[in-house]
């Protein structure tokens, strides 16, 4: 039986974008909000900071809890490779605290990032972006706080 990860994400909005990390594998590019696992000892907040240091370069003030979304591999489209995974990811709502800072690339980013980058809100359905549900959420401006379940 596998162990359940927990996962921090910030979601950081600034004139109609947000700021999303540039990934690549086979199939292109695609874009995840910055976070990743929380370490054994770390409250959630804290991870998420470190997490954005480490994938934007750039330092965060963290603020509310928005969203919980679970993954659970076997259930999403990359089940065959990814079907043993489950995660409970916290998205929190963050500003970067020097609003000019550079956010192209971070510290110790994943070996699949490429980069960072502000995209717009209305171009969201348009990329490759996981997931999907919390894109949909933000550009439709829907209700903060909200349990999401197992979505794409």
């Amino acid at each position: 039986m596998g162990a359940i990860r927990n996962s921090t994400k910030a979601v950081i909005l600034y004139d109609g974008r947000v700021l999303l990390t540039r990934n690549r594998d086979q199939w292109g590019d695609f874009y995840l909000f910055p976070g990743g696992g929380q370490e054994f000892g770390e409250v959630l907040k804290d991870a998420v900071f470190r997490e954005c240091m480490e994938e934007i370069g750039a330092e965060v003030i963290v603020g509310d809890l928005l969203h919980v979304r679970e993954y659970i591999g076997k259930n999403h489209e990359f089940a065959e490779w990814d079907s043993g995974a489950h995660q409970v990811e916290f998205y929190f709502e963050c500003r970067l605290k020097d609003p000019g800072a550079d956010t192209s690339q971070g510290v110790n980013p994943d070996s699949y990032q490429t980069g960072a980058e502000w995209v717009e809100l209305e171009r969201l359905d348009h990329i490759r972006l996981y997931p999907k549900t919390v894109g949909e959420v933000l550009r439709n401006k829907a209700n903060a706080g909200r349990y999401l379940g197992d979505v794409n």
